[in-house]
């Protein structure tokens, strides 16, 4: 009899932080290594959102236990937040506040299917999607967009993997980890594709902020009104607030499946810490002005790393219009040899960059099929260009 059980022994561990930690480690060790892996803004917290919470810790209300669905103030303010960027008019009992943008997710899936369900999942997609289906029973079926066609699925290839037991798509734009983000009219295409086959739709959209140049973010709940009660939001304060440590997500959806999902997190965790919830509660409340200071930086990191990693014989990189990734294409690498080793997939590529450059980048293989590597470019420029610049000269080898 296994010690674990097969739900969970069948989990792999995210792949993102796997390497986060590994070049953390390495770093400890004293090796210089320069890390690409985490999702995550080398800004600190904006100080006003700070100052909230140094004030909430001296609050002897947020002490003690307060509604595993957030506070109530914290979930009203999530709901005009929502309808100020995106224009979608929710109130506040459909909104359930969690343990950072994961629980969201999971809580979604968990609460939305049975076992056998199918959840049509557009690849690259983040490593977190399928796991969390699978978790809940349901069968994640991938549909891979490559970088010939932006990394956006076509309707004619969700149409393909469509089946009787297929409940829900996944639609995610501006993308993690491509950065790719989906035109008003592509959104409100699939939107009414997904309502005409009768489909839930999860939109995850904690990158709503961050596009660049003429994209622009569109939520298919609000482009899709006749999607009605069959659609789930999923958001946070992390990456629009470098607030990843903080842990503050929530969903959005009608009021029977917030209920249901806030009775799993009643059990499973309980209200989130109360002193992120007033952090968080500041944020979405305020100014937008810290965000538009870090898409400037972004935006001077997106171009440089796209530049310098099409530079590189054997690498191919679309310009992501959003979020903090670059996706680029290294299939002209494989087979190659470097340093007397040959890699045939991203993954044994990316332990190759890591061990003889000390650059760590995520493989495609934490995402769908083998052949890419993720390169995050929230990071120093300094970093970023070293980064880089070590890429290339071991890259530059390959024979």
């Amino acid at each position: 009899m296994s010690r674990i059980s097969r739900r969970i022994g069948a989990i792999s561990e995210s792949a993102t932080l796997a390497v986060d930690a590994k070049a953390k480690a390495l770093k400890a060790a004293g090796r210089p290594v320069i890390g690409f892996g985490a999702g995550e803004p080398d800004f600190p917290t904006p100080d006003y959102i700070v100052q909230a919470a140094l004030e909430a810790v001296k609050d002897p209300r947020n002490h003690r236990y307060s509604p595993a669905a957030g506070l109530p103030e914290l979930r009203e303010a999530v709901a005009a937040k929502t309808l100020r960027d995106s224009g979608y008019s929710v109130q506040s009992n459909q909104v359930l506040v969690t343990n950072g943008g994961k629980q969201a997710v999971y809580n979604t899936f968990a609460t939305l299917l049975d076992p056998g369900d199918e959840v049509i999942i557009p690849a690259p997609f983040w490593t977190t999607y399928p796991e969390a289906v699978s978790l809940a029973g349901g069968v994640p079926v991938s549909v891979f967009a490559g970088p010939e066609q932006g990394y956006k699925a076509t309707i004619e290839q969700l149409e393909s993997v469509l089946s009787a037991r297929t409940k829900v798509l996944l639609f995610v734009s501006p993308s993690n980890p491509t950065g790719a983000v989906y035109t008003p009219e592509e959104v409100a295409a699939i939107g009414r594709w997904a309502h005409s086959k009768g489909l839930w739709v999860v939109t995850d959209e904690i990158y709503e902020h961050l596009t660049y140049g003429q994209a622009q973010f569109s939520s298919i709940a609000t482009l899709v009104p006749e999607l009605g009660d069959k659609v789930v939001v999923l958001n946070g304060v992390a990456k629009t607030y470098a607030m990843t440590g903080w842990r503050v997500g929530w969903m959005i959806g009608p009021t029977d499946v917030i209920k249901a999902a806030a009775n799993l997190q009643s059990h499973a965790t309980s209200n989130v810490a109360n002193v992120s919830q007033r952090a968080a509660l500041a944020a979405v409340a305020g100014p937008l002005d810290a965000v538009q200071e870090m898409k400037v930086a972004f935006n001077r990191r997106r171009l440089a790393i796209v530049e310098a990693l099409n530079a590189i014989d054997g690498i191919s990189c679309p310009t992501p219009e959003g979020a903090f990734y670059a996706y680029a294409d290294v299939r002209g690498l494989l087979g190659r040899e470097i340093r007397g080793k040959v890699s045939g997939t991203s993954a044994e590529l990316a332990a190759l960059i890591l061990e003889e450059a000390e650059v760590a980048v995520v493989p495609g293989e934490a995402f769908g099929p083998s052949g890419y590597i993720r390169m995050s470019y929230a990071l120093g420029d300094a970093d970023l260009a070293e980064g880089v610049q070590r890429m290339a000269a071991l890259l530059g080898e390959a024979k």
